[in-house]
C-alpha cells in the first residue's frame, strides 16, 4: 500500500510507462520503417546515373543522383583551339543540365520524406 497517502512509488499505476505503451511501440516501428525507406532512397540516388548535354550533345556530363560527376565526354568538333571559352561554357552547361536532372530525380525519390528534409 505504501505511505499514509496511498503512494506506493509505482508512479501512477498501469499506464504502460506513461507514454501510451502500444502507441509508442507503433511510432517506433513507423520510424524504423521510414528510416529503412530513406536509406533505400539514398541508395537509389547513389546508383542513379543521369546525363546532361550541351549544344546538341557536343559535350555530355554524366553524374549520379548525389551529383558526383562520373564522366565527361567532349566531341572533337567542340574543340576549337581559338575558342577555348566556348568549350568551357559547354562543359559548364552540361554539368548544370546533369545536376538539374539529378535534382529532379532526388526530389521525386525524397518527396515522401519532405517533412524530414530539414533533419537530413
Amino acid at each position: 500500500m505504501g505511505n499514509k497517502y496511498g503512494y506506493n512509488g509505482s508512479g501512477g499505476g498501469s499506464h504502460g510507462g506513461g507514454f501510451g505503451g502500444g502507441n509508442m511501440q507503433s511510432l517506433m516501428k513507423q520510424a524504423q520503417q521510414m528510416q529503412q525507406k530513406l536509406q533505400e532512397a539514398q541508395q537509389q540516388l547513389e546508383e542513379l546515373e543521369v546525363t546532361g548535354a550541351a549544344s546538341g550533345g557536343l559535350v555530355e556530363v554524366t553524374c549520379n543522383g548525389k551529383k558526383n560527376v562520373l564522366s565527361v565526354k567532349v566531341k572533337p568538333e567542340a574543340c576549337d583551339p581559338d575558342d577555348v571559352e566556348m568549350l568551357e561554357d559547354l562543359i559548364l552547361a552540361a554539368i548544370n543540365d546533369a545536376y538539374a536532372k539529378a535534382q529532379a530525380e532526388e526530389d521525386k525519390l525524397m518527396a515522401p520524406f519532405g517533412a524530414m528534409k530539414g533533419l537530413l
